[in-house]
């Protein structure tokens, strides 16, 4: 049987520990208390599916992603590194990440069965192309700004 997300988060976090690395020990320790978190916020004996914790650790990067940009900005480049090495150890935990092609794809197809016509259907068409991208990391924005360009 496959070792479920949550369970190989933890066996590399012991690893981790072992091997004396601290960005990756630390990064797993994060990512296994905000699974936890929402493990306990469900309940006792909830155990969340590789799907549930996929989104927490894609919650995750979007927060790193965030903190770079913000700290670029402004100058912070060692708080930027940081997250940026945290990032890295969290991207390996996600499905490959959908290329600009593929979502650009993605979007073509879900207008042309939608129909769409106009910025007015954004959401039904932003929804249609996430589901044809299920399985993979999807930069959100990209999404949003490819689907706004061909509806434009």
């Amino acid at each position: 049987m496959n070792m479920s997300l949550k369970d190989k988060i933890v066996s590399d976090l012991t690893a981790a520990m072992k091997a004396k690395d601290t960005n990756r020990l630390s990064t797993l320790r994060m990512a296994k208390a905000a699974v936890m978190n929402e493990e306990n916020k469900r309940g006792v004996g909830t155990v969340l599916t590789d799907d549930e914790v996929s989104k927490i650790l894609q919650s995750l990067v979007k927060q790193r992603k965030d903190s770079i940009e913000q700290f670029t900005a402004n100058g912070r480049t060692e708080l930027a590194e940081k997250e940026q090495a945290e990032l890295i150890v969290l991207e390996e935990y996600l499905p490959q990440a959908a290329t600009a092609d593929e979502i650009s794809a993605a979007v073509e197809s879900a207008i042309a069965e939608t129909g769409a016509s106009s910025l007015k259907e954004m959401g039904i068409v932003m929804k249609a192309a996430l589901a044809k991208l299920a399985g993979k990391t999807v930069d959100g924005k990209l999404v949003s700004e490819t689907v706004k360009a061909k509806l434009a």
